[in-house]
């Protein structure tokens, strides 16, 4: 089977996918990644002039995956407070799953201190449309809070990606689980059927 233009390509963002993800971005040189990529230098430097466009192309790329997934998880239009129940469930999901190193995009920014580099406003566009999301799912619920529940929401989930890292990752998806129901509730939400 003849090999597609984009085949160099797409084995260069996942083995930086991999890589970055499991050992971090910093730590990773593009030396190595030719070398696990199958690739020459030149091939890296024709689809990626920098190592920092690799690393807008992964975590955009990061971005797209995890948007089908929300869509695909809203599309059978569960009630509202099972939305953000699923959506919690799915976080928990990813927190125990073997190698789990937290989340891209908070790593990502922990290695990229200005708030201007591209890598850093791929990670905000990602939290803002997160965050969105969650806002408009709440707003069916409790409009008038919809913003600030949304962002605690955020913050949890936050927290359980830092805690799933550095913790135990069954207490982390569990608290966030817990977290998410005390939200439901004090926006008024029926509680979810426990039986």
């Amino acid at each position: 089977m003849p090999a597609t233009a984009s085949e160099p390509r797409d084995r260069l963002l996942r083995t930086a996918a991999g890589l970055f993800y499991s050992e971090g971005i910093g730590r990773v040189g593009i030396d190595r990644l030719v070398t696990q990529a199958n690739v020459t230098r030149a091939t890296f430097y024709r689809h990626f002039p920098s190592k920092d466009d690799l690393v807008v192309a992964y975590l955009r790329a990061e971005d797209q995956r995890l948007r089908i997934g929300v869509h695909q998880m809203l599309a059978t239009e569960p009630a509202p407070p099972d939305a953000l129940r699923n959506i919690a469930a799915a976080i928990g999901e990813g927190i125990c799953l073997s190698g789990f190193r937290g989340c891209p995009f908070i790593n990502a920014a922990a290695e990229y201190p200005d708030p201007q580099h591209p890598v850093r406003l791929v990670v905000r566009d990602h939290r803002a449309w997160f965050l969105d999301v969650v806002t408009e799912i709440i707003e069916k619920i409790a409009p008038a809070e919809a913003e600030p529940a949304a962002r605690q929401f955020v913050m949890l989930r936050d927290g359980a990606m830092v805690a799933g890292y550095t913790e135990e990752q069954e207490v982390a998806a569990r608290s966030l689980r817990e977290g998410t129901e005390n939200l439901l509730t004090q926006l008024g939400a029926t509680p979810a059927y426990s039986g």
